[in-house]
C-alpha cells in the first residue's frame, strides 16, 4: 500500500505524462521544426522529446542508486556532455519512436515509485542539477524538468504579435 506522499509524487508524474504526451502529439511538422533552445546546441521539439527520454532514464538511475543507499549522481556530472551523448545516440529515432521510448520510461518511473515508503523518501541523495536533495525532491524535480523544457516548447509554439 502506497503513502500518501506517495500517492502525490504519482498522481504529479502521471498528469505531467499526460500533458506532455498530449502536446507532443498535436505538433504539426513545422512545429516539430520550431527550434525551441539556441544554446548550447539547436534543440527543436525533435530534440527536446529525445531530451525527456534521455533524462527520464538517466534520472531514474539516480534515484535508485540513493534508495538504495547510494551517493546518486557523481559530483562532476556534466549535463552538456550527456546531453551531447544522448542526443547522438538518440539521433536517429522518429518522434512517433522517442513518444513510445518516453511513455515506457515514465512508466517504469511510475512502477518504481509505487515500490517506495516515506523512509526512502528521506533519503538524501546528489541530483546532477539540484545537489543534495532527498529522493522525494529528486523524483519531484523528474516531474517539474519537464514542466519547465514544456512551458518553453509553448512560449516558442505561441503566435507572436
Amino acid at each position: 500500500m502506497t503513502t500518501p506522499r506517495v500517492e502525490s509524487l504519482l498522481a504529479k508524474l502521471e498528469k505531467g505524462h499526460r500533458k506532455t504526451l498530449e502536446i507532443f502529439a498535436a505538433l504539426n511538422p513545422a512545429q516539430w521544426a520550431q527550434v525551441v533552445y539556441d544554446t548550447p546546441h539547436v534543440w527543436r521539439a525533435r530534440e527536446l522529446l529525445a531530451h525527456f527520454v534521455s533524462s527520464e532514464e538517466a534520472l531514474l538511475k539516480v534515484a535508485q542508486d540513493v534508495a538504495a543507499g547510494g551517493p546518486g549522481a557523481p559530483p562532476d556530472f556534466d549535463y552538456d556532455a550527456f546531453n551531447a551523448h544522448e542526443q547522438e545516440r538518440l539521433k536517429g529515432h522518429s518522434p512517433e519512436e522517442l513518444l513510445a521510448a518516453l511513455d515506457r520510461a515514465r512508466r517504469a518511473t511510475l512502477d518504481w515509485v509505487r515500490t517506495l515508503d516515506d523512509a526512502a523518501l528521506d533519503r538524501v541523495g546528489r541530483h546532477p542539477a539540484l545537489g543534495q536533495v532527498t529522493l522525494e525532491t529528486m523524483i519531484t524535480a523528474i516531474y517539474g524538468h519537464q514542466l519547465l523544457h514544456m512551458q518553453d516548447l509553448r512560449d516558442r509554439l505561441a503566435p507572436q504579435s
